[in-house]
């Protein structure tokens, strides 16, 4: 993922999220990735979408790729894209890197679904919602053809 890609969390692995072996335990990426992703779909949602507290998102599926240990102090940013954008469904990705050498440590990789909250189903995208999602979406696209 390129530089102009949105940066949705910065943070450090404190020395109490870390595991018997030194280094940072799974839960605590969890936490940071889903923190990122409510940045993230924030954008997409928009100041309307938040507004409406009959509407949310729902993780369908969620995969991380660990890459690189993180210890005690590592201190971490998370940058995030839009995949792609489906009827009612967001695909994200979000990568883990060092603050200050880059280095990636994880890579996430999420589906999130519109949902409707009092109805507890899948419901479709708003246009204004897409128009944002494929913007982020061009925009990581155009990142990474511009790179190469």
């Amino acid at each position: 993922m390129q530089d102009q890609s949105l940066v949705t969390y910065v943070g450090v692995a404190h020395p109490w999220m870390c595991d018997i072996m030194g280094h940072m335990n799974v839960r605590h990426y969890a936490a940071m990735f889903d923190d990122a992703s409510f940045q993230l779909l924030g954008h997409i949602a928009g100041t309307g979408g938040l507004a409406d507290t009959s509407r949310g998102w729902a993780d369908v599926r969620s995969e991380v790729e660990y890459k690189h240990e993180t210890k005690a102090g590592a201190l971490l940013t998370i940058h995030s894209r839009v995949v792609k954008a489906g009827r009612s469904s967001v695909t994200f990705e979000q990568v883990m890197s060092g603050s200050l050498d880059g280095v990636v440590h994880a890579v996430n990789r999420t589906v999130s679904v519109r949902f409707d909250l009092v109805g507890r189903v899948a419901v479709g995208i708003d246009a204004d919602m897409r128009i944002r999602a494929e913007a982020l979406q061009a925009s990581a696209a155009a990142n990474e053809n511009s790179a190469g």
